[in-house]
């Protein structure tokens, strides 16, 4: 659960939150999407492929044809060179540790705050600079999708879509348990990200898993191992359906193994009021629209409606 948030003051809107997962809370009792409780299959796999974000434009479509075959296989990749030093990255899972040890208390909501800098040295200028370091990640790594979709290499940096972009930043804590997935019990249950695309940057920890193919009986789970000072980058379900399924957002979860395990996830929404709808090289006479035009923010209320009816945890902007 959320136990402090902030909003940065940028033209961008950005969510930071700490959230602290302990024996399996917030896990369902009944595993999610169907999953089975009598058998699960793991599988060690060569791990997802390396987009290197370095290259030179006359080398960048090998990047190209690398995210490409990760979207279409599994929708989860690796991004080195991404321009934030680990030295950062570092500073940044320190400040999270940090947090996270002050803020020990129960749930807390109410209007977003930044923690008081005697508390917390440093930590909103850090947060605030790890914010706009990792915006312009993903940015980079929409181009590349616009490329790998056959548009525009700008397609998403117009203005009523990432240059007006909607992020939330996680510092996210698993507090040593050990999961037990024949009874439905993880760090973090299965699900698939709502937005447009996450990264994620993790400490040594092994412990997300993926599953390429829900319906698959038993599934079968693969682990994403941490790579240093590399974000895993995952699609998320709106651009599953901007590109008309062609591109996979995929199932995941955390399952624990006993050791505290520290992550920082970053969501990326275009702005709420993006029209979603699909894309010229998505669709054909063979391949017709799946979904029918929808914009973001009503997209986003639909599907955090859909999975926490019982919560107000996500609201329409006002006009």
């Amino acid at each position: 659960m959320p136990t402090a948030m902030a909003t940065t003051d940028d033209d961008d809107v950005c969510s930071i939150c700490l959230v602290g997962f302990h024996s399996g809370a917030g896990t369902p009792k009944q595993p999610p999407c169907g999953m089975s409780t009598t058998k699960f299959v793991y599988c060690n796999s060569r791990g997802p492929n390396c987009i290197d974000l370095s290259l030179s434009s006359s080398d960048i479509y090998q990047s190209v044809s690398l995210l490409k075959q990760a979207c279409l296989d599994c929708g989860f990749f690796y991004v080195v060179n991404h321009g934030i030093s680990e030295q950062f990255m570092d500073q940044v899972f320190a400040q999270s540790r940090s947090a996270r040890r002050r803020f020990q208390g129960g749930p807390f909501y109410g209007p977003n705050v930044w923690p008081a800098l005697d508390l917390l040295p440093g930590w909103r200028d850090t947060m605030e600079e790890f914010h706009r370091q990792a915006l312009e990640v993903a940015k980079a790594v929409a181009r590349l999708i616009a490329l790998a979709l056959d548009l525009d290499v700008h397609f998403f940096d117009t203005q009523e879509m990432l240059g007006e972009a909607i992020a939330t930043l996680r510092l996210l804590h698993y507090d040593g348990q050990i999961s037990d997935p024949a009874n439905g019990i993880f760090g973090a249950g299965a699900h698939s990200d709502f937005g447009l695309i996450t990264l994620l940057a993790t400490d040594e920890v092994i412990g997300l898993q993926i599953c390429k193919d829900k319906d698959a009986k038993p599934q079968v789970w693969e682990y994403v191992s941490p790579k240093k000072g590399a974000f895993i980058v995952n699609l998320g379900d709106m651009l599953e359906r901007w590109s008309n399924c062609i591109f996979k957002s995929t199932l995941h979860r955390v399952v624990g193994n006993g050791q505290d395990r520290y992550s920082i996830a970053y969501f990326v929404e275009p702005s709420h009021d993006c029209l979603v709808e699909c894309l010229p090289t998505c669709k054909s006479e063979e391949n017709p629209p799946k979904f029918p035009p929808i914009l973001c923010h009503t997209y986003l209320s639909q599907r955090y409606h859909d999975t926490h009816a019982d919560l107000n945890v996500y609201k329409e902007p006002k006009k």
